[in-house]
């Protein structure tokens, strides 16, 4: 049986509630304090609202997710490239999941308050401080994900840690490979410097971070899980060649 915060967090209303909690405390941060740099809005204009594939670099815990949903939103409003004023968050745009490490979720009230977002919760298989051997996603989160992915967008981030230049996990390929998503790659900059990397908390003012969503991938979902996940990082920046 579904938690009440799972069941919560399908109710429109009470993400709409959660998005503007979130929205007001974050976007000082990352639209005043720092000015945030946004590019490729037009990429996600026109996107269908289901089966949409958002792959990125990954720099916090959370800081990253949430300045996804504040462009998707803006963009909802018909912003382009810019956040402006957040008059967005009065009807946000909660048709995105994001996909999170079960364990992180549960530690602070700030972490159940983002999992109510829309987060798809899944178990590590591996724990980061150990550096252990990635073994991708189990048979029953890849499901939940492509269950959600039918109706929604899903933001998913193919290394699994904030550390640069790790390697993806073949998970993410077999999500594409089996959803046949439109696949969004999204390069982030200088999150890990602006903000720490578990909590909202800024660690240092004036940063110019940014964010840059590149244009629908070509995949060809016939390719080898091996193939589809090089493309990904190549995508991400994240491949040895951006080293």
């Amino acid at each position: 049986m579904a938690s009440l915060q799972e069941r919560l967090k399908n109710i429109n209303i009470v993400r709409k509630i959660v998005y503007v909690i979130i929205g007001s405390l974050s976007y000082p941060g990352l639209a005043i304090i720092n000015r945030m740099k946004i590019t490729g809005t037009e990429n996600i204009k026109n996107l269908p609202p289901k089966n949409v594939l958002f792959v990125s670099n990954h720099q916090t815990y959370f800081m990253d997710v949430i300045a996804f949903l504040h462009i998707f939103c803006a963009v909802k409003w018909r912003k382009e490239n810019k956040l402006g004023v957040p008059y967005y968050l009065l009807n946000p745009f909660t048709r995105v999941y994001f996909v999170s490490a079960e364990d992180t979720m549960k530690k602070t009230f700030m972490t159940k308050l983002m999992a109510m977002a829309g987060a798809l919760t899944v178990k590590r298989t591996w724990v980061e401080e150990d550096k252990a051997v990635r073994k991708g996603l189990n048979l029953s989160d890849s499901k939940k994900i492509l269950t959600t992915l039918k109706n929604n967008w899903v933001i998913t981030f193919p290394q699994g840690t904030t550390t640069p230049f790790a390697p993806g996990r073949k998970g993410t390929a077999f999500l594409v490979k089996q959803s046949k998503a439109v696949v969004i790659p999204i390069v982030i900059k200088n999150f890990n410097k602006a903000f720490h990397k578990k909590s909202l908390k800024l660690m240092q003012k004036g940063t110019n971070i940014s964010v840059n969503i590149k244009p629908p991938m070509q995949i060809n979902y016939d390719d080898s899980l091996d193939d589809i996940l090089n493309q990904i990082m190549n995508a991400i920046e994240q491949s040895e060649e951006y080293k």
